[in-house]
């Protein structure tokens, strides 16, 4: 039996913007995981209150109780017993803690040191150090210990082998589908985005600082600068929780398992998706939107080069200006033919941004292909 966690309910839509949800439903769909444990953190917050104060008695510092074994180990007291020919496909990679029953493998977006590092916890307070020197530790003896190691992205799989020094030839790379129901897409030849004479810039996602929305309306103020009509359209947080701009039009937050249609509505009106995060492990919007055949536009920081493959889209370096963007922006405005290109080339390769074609890697890899080890995409590209 092969089963799917991560921390939370591995079945439900809700839990980390629904990726285990959505491979879930495609791997079993294939055959290839059998099951998925549906686990409640929220029944810690006792235990998290206590762990705190004792984590601050003994350190001096609190914060980080999801890193902590114990919490761990009562965690996996909700998950029911299983034997030594079970495998685990975790989504966590302290989860689940050692002596449980079966094999592991991991399938992540991140480790832990770039999670503590790339977004900031390290510099705050909201994971202590002591907790972040011991979450980094397990997590290394945990990666020795697993059956594979799956990242979705270079960017991922070079820091398990170069910080935590695991064999390359155990670590492979799979990028992630598109979190969209297949059945609630139609017909993507049928789906034209208005013209570019109006042109729409999308932005999804709630932490609207970190994804850099005021640099995207940067770009939308200075293509305005030169008279063109352009609005930026943002959804994943509430109007009144962002910022201010004459140039944006916020719709709030879209439920996407229960209303699909109104998350495809707002994505295929655009003309690009834009992701300028400044910290972004894989940025799943931008295979949503690739799904959808529209065009991303995004800063090559972290994981996200591995979001958007060649002729997809365009991908800017990380010190890029708003004027450059906006350049390249304008150069399909010009020559709109080449938009309507572009768009054809994504919607050739939608299938390619589903669940299903990265299940079908998936099992390659379990299937003893090195076609996606890290150890293989290092030579090629050396």
């Amino acid at each position: 039996m092969r089963i799917l966690t991560c921390i939370g309910d591995a079945t439900s839509p809700t839990t980390w913007s629904g990726t285990p949800f959505h491979l879930f439903k495609a791997a079993r769909r294939a055959g290839f995981i059998d099951a998925a444990w549906r686990l409640d953190p929220k029944r810690q917050r006792f235990h998290r209150s206590i762990w705190n104060v004792w984590s601050r008695v003994r350190h001096g510092q609190y914060g980080g109780f999801q890193y902590s074994a114990y919490f761990l180990r009562r965690l996996l007291d909700q998950a029911d017993p299983i034997g030594n020919e079970a495998e685990i496909i975790s989504h966590f990679p302290l989860f689940p803690p050692p002596n449980h029953g079966g094999t592991v493998s991991y399938y992540i977006d991140a480790t832990l040191a770039q999670n503590f590092e790339e977004y900031g916890l390290a510099e705050s307070c909201r994971v202590s150090r002591h907790v972040m020197a011991d979450a980094i530790a397990r997590e290394k003896a945990q990666y020795s210990a697993a059956k594979h190691i799956v990242c979705m992205s270079a960017w991922a799989a070079r820091s398990v082998v170069e910080r935590y020094g695991v064999s390359p030839a155990k670590v492979h790379v799979v990028p992630g589908g598109s979190n969209i129901d297949d059945q609630s897409i139609g017909n993507l030849t049928n789906i034209q985005p208005g013209s570019l004479s109006k042109l729409r810039l999308g932005f999804l996602g709630k932490d609207w600082k970190r994804k850099s929305l005021s640099f995207l309306l940067d770009v939308a103020e200075i293509l305005r600068a030169r008279n063109i009509d352009v609005e930026v359209a943002a959804a994943g947080f509430a109007p009144a929780d962002g910022p201010r701009h004459h140039l944006l039009r916020t719709v709030g937050y879209i439920d996407k398992h229960r209303n699909p249609q109104r998350f495809l509505d707002f994505i295929q009106a655009c003309h690009f998706v834009c992701l300028f995060s400044s910290a972004e492990a894989f940025g799943i919007s931008n295979r949503e939107s690739l799904r959808l055949g529209i065009p991303v536009l995004a800063r090559n920081v972290g994981g996200i080069s591995d979001t958007i493959p060649e002729g997809c889209g365009h991908l800017f370096a990380p010190d890029a200006t708003a004027t450059e963007v906006a350049d390249v922006i304008a150069n399909y405005l010009d020559e709109p033919d080449r938009h309507a290109t572009l768009r054809a080339r994504i919607r050739e390769r939608a299938s390619t941004f589903t669940w299903d074609a990265a299940v079908e890697k998936l099992m390659a890899i379990w299937s003893g292909s090195p076609a996606y080890s890290y150890a293989q995409a290092s030579s090629t590209n050396a």
